[in-house]
Protein backbone atom coordinates (compact mmCIF):
# COMPACT_ATOMS: atom_id res chain seq x y z
CA UNK A 1 0.00 0.00 0.00
CA UNK A 2 1.26 3.18 -0.65
CA UNK A 3 1.25 6.79 0.71
CA UNK A 4 -1.58 8.48 -0.33
CA UNK A 5 -1.62 12.10 -0.82
CA UNK A 6 -4.11 14.73 -1.67
CA UNK A 7 -1.39 17.32 -3.05
CA UNK A 8 -0.95 16.79 -6.85
CA UNK A 9 1.75 15.27 -8.60
CA UNK A 10 5.19 16.74 -9.62
CA UNK A 11 4.41 18.85 -13.39
CA UNK A 12 0.21 18.53 -12.98
CA UNK A 13 -1.72 21.88 -13.80
CA UNK A 14 -4.04 22.30 -11.32
CA UNK A 15 -7.81 22.13 -12.30
CA UNK A 16 -10.40 24.88 -11.84
CA UNK A 17 -10.51 28.77 -13.19
CA UNK A 18 -7.94 30.25 -14.36
CA UNK A 19 -7.84 33.93 -12.07
CA UNK A 20 -7.98 37.07 -14.35
CA UNK A 21 -6.00 39.62 -12.45
CA UNK A 22 -3.47 41.30 -14.14
CA UNK A 23 0.05 39.62 -15.16
CA UNK A 24 2.53 40.30 -12.66
CA UNK A 25 5.95 39.22 -12.57
CA UNK A 26 4.88 36.71 -9.88
CA UNK A 27 2.63 35.08 -12.20
CA UNK A 28 3.73 31.88 -13.26
CA UNK A 29 4.38 29.85 -16.46
CA UNK A 30 2.01 27.34 -16.14
CA UNK A 31 -0.39 30.25 -15.23
CA UNK A 32 0.28 31.88 -18.47
CA UNK A 33 -0.26 29.09 -20.52
CA UNK A 34 -3.84 28.04 -18.72
CA UNK A 35 -4.89 31.74 -18.97
CA UNK A 36 -4.27 31.89 -23.05
CA UNK A 37 -5.31 28.47 -24.00
CA UNK A 38 -5.47 29.49 -27.62
CA UNK A 39 -1.59 28.85 -27.43
CA UNK A 40 -0.98 32.90 -27.36
CA UNK A 41 1.27 32.35 -24.50
CA UNK A 42 3.19 29.66 -25.91
CA UNK A 43 4.06 31.23 -29.24
CA UNK A 44 5.10 34.41 -27.30
CA UNK A 45 7.24 32.02 -25.47
CA UNK A 46 8.93 30.34 -28.96
CA UNK A 47 9.08 33.97 -30.19
CA UNK A 48 11.19 34.84 -27.13
CA UNK A 49 13.03 31.22 -27.72
CA UNK A 50 11.96 30.13 -24.30
CA UNK A 51 11.92 26.06 -24.22
CA UNK A 52 9.58 26.47 -21.20
CA UNK A 53 5.96 25.74 -22.76
CA UNK A 54 7.43 22.39 -23.86
CA UNK A 55 10.00 21.21 -21.46
CA UNK A 56 8.01 21.33 -18.60
CA UNK A 57 11.00 21.82 -16.49
CA UNK A 58 10.54 25.74 -14.69
CA UNK A 59 6.52 25.63 -15.57
CA UNK A 60 5.55 26.71 -11.97
CA UNK A 61 8.74 29.55 -12.27
CA UNK A 62 7.68 32.94 -11.80
CA UNK A 63 7.62 35.34 -14.95
CA UNK A 64 10.37 37.99 -14.18
CA UNK A 65 13.01 34.61 -12.72
CA UNK A 66 12.07 33.10 -16.07
CA UNK A 67 13.21 36.54 -17.87
CA UNK A 68 16.29 36.65 -15.96
CA UNK A 69 17.50 32.58 -16.35
CA UNK A 70 17.07 33.50 -19.70
CA UNK A 71 19.08 37.17 -19.61
CA UNK A 72 16.19 39.14 -20.64
CA UNK A 73 14.56 42.40 -19.40
CA UNK A 74 11.96 41.41 -16.80
CA UNK A 75 10.13 44.85 -17.29
CA UNK A 76 10.35 44.07 -21.38
CA UNK A 77 9.07 40.52 -20.65
CA UNK A 78 6.23 41.31 -18.43
CA UNK A 79 4.95 44.12 -20.95
CA UNK A 80 5.11 41.31 -23.94
CA UNK A 81 2.55 39.07 -21.71
CA UNK A 82 0.80 41.85 -20.35
CA UNK A 83 0.02 42.89 -24.14
CA UNK A 84 -1.56 39.14 -25.06
CA UNK A 85 -4.47 40.77 -22.86
CA UNK A 86 -5.26 43.21 -25.83
CA UNK A 87 -4.28 42.85 -29.65
CA UNK A 88 -0.65 42.75 -28.80
CA UNK A 89 2.71 42.24 -28.60
CA UNK A 90 3.79 44.41 -31.01
CA UNK A 91 6.55 43.71 -32.68
CA UNK A 92 8.52 46.16 -30.87
CA UNK A 93 7.64 44.98 -27.38
CA UNK A 94 8.61 41.19 -28.90
CA UNK A 95 12.17 42.42 -29.79
CA UNK A 96 12.23 44.73 -26.62
CA UNK A 97 11.44 41.37 -24.85
CA UNK A 98 13.89 39.32 -27.19
CA UNK A 99 16.96 41.58 -26.16
CA UNK A 100 19.86 40.13 -24.03
CA UNK A 101 20.70 42.05 -21.16
CA UNK A 102 23.57 41.15 -18.67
Amino acid sequence: MGIVSDRPRAGATLPGPVAQAEIRGSTTIVELLRRFPDGRAARLMADLSWACAHCGGAFHEPLTMAAKRHARDPRAVLEAFRALEGSGPTRDQIDAARRMVE
